[in-house]
């Protein structure tokens, strides 16, 4: 047999596994990521009509980087999160929060596109994500990110939340002594 003929013989099924191998992989990583496990927090209001309005219209994706994720069971109610698809810290929504202790008559608000924001900053060292609370809508809403997701996603999360919880007077704690 001829030496060519043996070494196309070897390295055509060789070449074949090798395509097989990478399109494997290749759907593998694409197909998804493990269901995100979130622990609980107290949402008395978290099967309103507000929530259920607004965790229906949210988007797949936010900004150019982050896409909704699965959430693993049993999953805190009234919560979406999205991911990076390289993993790293997600963008955590959960909406019928009881209003934030810190937010009182003097806590400096952000008006985002329509919705009056709160933000809480994790003083933890090495933390860099914030909290951010949607704070004139019947039922609070809380949004937790990194802060390297930069302002697309509040901006985003604001459009929905503009357009499908009605805006109702602040209502802060009072001042503390």
């Amino acid at each position: 047999m001829h030496p060519a003929l043996i070494a196309t013989a070897v390295a055509l099924p060789v070449a074949l596994i090798v395509v097989v191998l990478v399109i494997a992989a290749m759907s593998r990583q694409s197909a998804g990521r493990e269901p995100l496990a979130l622990g609980s927090v107290p949402a008395p209001a978290a099967s309103s009509q507000d929530c259920t309005a607004l965790l229906a219209a949210l988007p797949e994706s936010l900004g150019d980087d982050y896409t909704k994720s699965e959430l693993a069971q049993p999953a805190p109610p009234a919560t979406a999160a999205w991911q990076l698809s390289g993993g790293g810290d997600p963008i955590v929504l959960r909406c019928g929060l009881d209003r934030p202790l810190e937010f009182n008559k003097a806590s400096a608000l952000q008006v985002v596109n329509g919705v009056n924001w709160f933000e809480v900053r994790d003083q933890t060292s090495g933390v860099t994500s914030g909290t951010w609370y949607a704070v004139d809508r019947g039922t609070y809403v809380a949004v937790t990110m990194p802060a390297k997701a930069g302002p697309s996603p509040l901006q985003e999360i604001s459009n929905t939340i503009a357009k499908t919880v009605p805006a109702k007077p602040l209502d802060p704690n009072p001042v503390p002594n």
